[in-house]
């Protein structure tokens, strides 16, 4: 059994902006369901607060550079897991309206100074006190808000191994050399090796340099950041410290995610009856205003509406698409431009197209088991969930060849589809010819061989991507830190 400290700035269902939250509030309970000792510790955010107020104990007041007075150490356990949750109250920082990370204008200008209060906090908690009667052999940080806390540790005597992991590069908490200087930090620190990145602080490079060992949420993501394109100016780094890096892929977490149990639904189904998922087609299409056809293919797009996501390859590729019988609907918010664009396209195709801007969980489930196919056509992602959703919704992914969504789907190629190992359709340039390739090919099958399209369904939902194989992975990572096997 390890003990282990996971660190992170957002759980589901405590508070969630994307993935991490997904992967913090899943590993963590099937670490512990391993035998592990899994503790988690996250901020003290308001919504954090008011989920949790009622099971929370004071354990801790420490004093740390930066707030005039004590910051609280607070004790309770994540919802519905068993997990034990420590956080780091300091209202300060953290006790304000908006996200997490910034409101609707941008980010907090004091995201530097929150971050490294919560990472001192960490440090704190690590090394353990007297009551506290647990101190951690691992520290498991997540994404650039924990960078400090390997870089802190490393000028510790005697500290526990520390593991980073990325979830997403193109992230750094990277800010003037002035911050460097107004957060007390130890010039120790402040060299190329260490925080400095062109005359700059990264805080995502403090992890990425001090950690013991490196993970990501891909293995094609793991060789992916090596490169330039995906390094954001820090594959050199990545590249020398490769023998310490392996990606993991995240987990769907079934106990939320499974068209046999999901109360989302309409209708529940699994592969050996299928007739569930065409009454949530239905359900559905009434819910967005569409017509309603049951032998009319339907896409499914939830996500950001950035670049990132692939969403102006969507909204290029939709005019010729919409010209075959075909409808599609999406979920998601982003940048004003993509957002009007949408809009306008259902101005245009008003019984094929229908959006909704912002989140709504009810139907994000339901666009996952009405949807016959789904949009991911991701210029890059570190592992992707929706796709692993769909694959076990028997939604066939539409997904571009890039990090996790590489990993997951298998292309409907001749040669796959005679050997029965097809789940969906790939695509490799991030262009709108590329997407529509992908589409047509789609449709072609949908239209033309539905019999073949019902057997890549069953071979998707047959898929198993839980979270128990991964976090074995993890557990591994964990023994290699500890018995110093740190060359992966």
């Amino acid at each position: 059994m390890t003990t282990v400290l996971f660190v992170t700035s957002e759980v589901h269902p405590l508070v969630k902006t994307g993935g991490l939250a997904d992967v913090s509030g899943s590993l963590p309970p099937a670490l512990r369901a391993l035998g592990h000792d899994v503790r988690l510790v996250l901020p003290a955010y308001p919504q954090v607060l008011a989920r949790c107020e009622r099971s929370l104990t004071l354990i801790k007041l420490i004093d740390l550079p930066g707030v005039a007075t004590p910051v609280r150490v607070l004790e309770g356990v994540l919802p519905d897991t068993g997990v034990p949750l420590y956080l780091i109250d300091c209202p300060t920082y953290f006790d304000r309206l908006g996200g997490i990370y910034g409101d609707g204008t941008g980010d907090w200008p004091d995201n530097p100074q929150r971050f490294a209060l919560f990472s001192r906090a960490v440090v704190a908690l690590s090394q353990g006190w007297p009551g506290l009667g647990w101190k951690p052999e691992v520290v498991h940080c997540n994404d650039w808000q924990t960078g400090l806390i390997p870089a802190l540790l490393s000028l510790e005597e005697h500290h526990p191994k520390t593991v980073f992991t990325l979830h997403n590069l193109s992230y750094q908490g990277v800010f003037p050399w002035g911050t460097f200087v107004e957060l007390g930090l130890p010039m120790a620190l402040w060299s190329m090796d260490g925080l400095e990145f062109y005359g700059r602080m990264s805080f995502i490079k403090g992890g990425l340099a001090y950690a013991d060992l490196l993970t990501t949420v891909s293995p094609t993501y793991a060789r992916e950041i090596r490169t330039p394109v995906f390094g954001y100016g820090l594959e050199g780094l990545i590249e020398a410290r490769a023998d310490r890096l392996v990606g993991i892929l995240n987990g769907a977490n079934y106990a939320h995610w499974d068209p046999i149990s999901d109360p989302h639904l309409s209708c529940r189904y699994s592969s050996t009856d299928l007739s569930g998922k065409a009454t949530n087609k239905t359900a559905l299409q009434r819910r967005f205003g569409l017509p309603v056809r049951p032998k009319v293919a339907l896409l499914g797009f939830i996500g950001r509406m950035v670049e990132q996501k692939g969403i102006d390859l969507v909204l290029a590729a939709l005019p010729d698409l919409l010209q075959h019988p075909v409808q599609v609907v999406v979920l998601g918010a982003g940048e004003q431009v993509f957002e009007e664009g949408l809009k306008s396209l259902v101005a245009s195709f008003p019984t094929q197209v229908a959006v909704q801007i912002g989140y709504d969980e009810d139907l994000a489930h339901l666009i996952e088991a009405g949807a016959d196919a789904f949009l991911m056509p991701s210029r890059f992602e570190p592992c992707g969930l929706n796709q692993l959703y769909s694959l076990r919704y028997g939604t066939l992914p539409v997904v571009r060849r890039t990090g996790g969504l590489a990993d997951t789907v298998v292309d409907a190629t001749p040669e796959n589809l005679a050997s029965g190992r097809a789940t969906g359709f790939v695509f490799g340039a991030a262009t709108p010819v590329g997407l529509t390739g992908a589409l047509m090919r789609a449709l072609h099958l949908y239209y033309n061989d539905y019999s073949t399209w019902q057997r890549m369904m069953a071979v998707a939902m047959a898929a198993d991507y839980g979270w128990d194989k991964s976090a074995r992975s993890y557990a591994d990572i964990y023994q290699r830190a500890l018995d110093k096997r740190v060359d992966i």
